[in-house]
């Protein structure tokens, strides 16, 4: 992981090929295996893959949390090199994939409303290895930032395992 002044990266390197870490970011099944953080479940995933389709996913936290509850959000492709990257943007959501403030999960709104990420994907003696990247983390900082870099990497542990099968 690697966090610069302008922007959050992640990297991470799966012992998978190539093809099958790119549909576990474009096949809504293979997605929900994956999607969250640690004891975080996705109970939905709509994924309309080609540029000017829209995501909308949930995310629902662990029994009891402050999170147990379905958390929202959404997205449009901006741009696609199949297999090599995905550009998309990314805000929270509600069910009906209206675009909503931070504040409806009840987390400050100087989190944008919406974001873009730039996923790619590289052939790496045999395995692949997946970048993660925002351009831009302006309004997310401190114990946001923290957390949503923890929530990626945890999500990303996730995909390893799902990738295993």
């Amino acid at each position: 992981m690697i966090k610069s002044k302008k922007g959050l990266e992640i990297k991470r390197v799966f012992n998978a090929p190539k093809e099958k870490v790119w549909n576990a970011w474009t096949d809504s099944k293979m997605f929900k295996k994956w999607w969250g953080p640690k004891g975080f479940t996705s109970p939905a995933a709509k994924i309309n893959f080609k540029v000017g389709g829209k995501y909308h996913v949930a995310m629902h936290g662990p029994k009891g949390s402050e999170f147990d509850k379905d958390l929202w959000s959404t997205g449009t492709y901006k741009e696609i090199v199949p297999k090599e990257k995905i550009v998309v943007t990314d805000s929270f959501a509600d069910e009906k994939g209206n675009v909503v403030g931070a504040s409806y999960y009840g987390m400050p709104d100087t989190f944008p409303k919406e974001t873009t990420m730039r996923i790619s994907f590289k052939k790496q003696n045999g395995k692949t290895k997946m970048t993660l990247y925002y351009p831009s983390t302006k309004g997310i900082k401190g114990k946001m930032l923290s957390d949503m870099m923890q929530g990626w990497n945890q999500s990303f542990d996730k995909l390893a395992e799902s990738l295993k099968k």
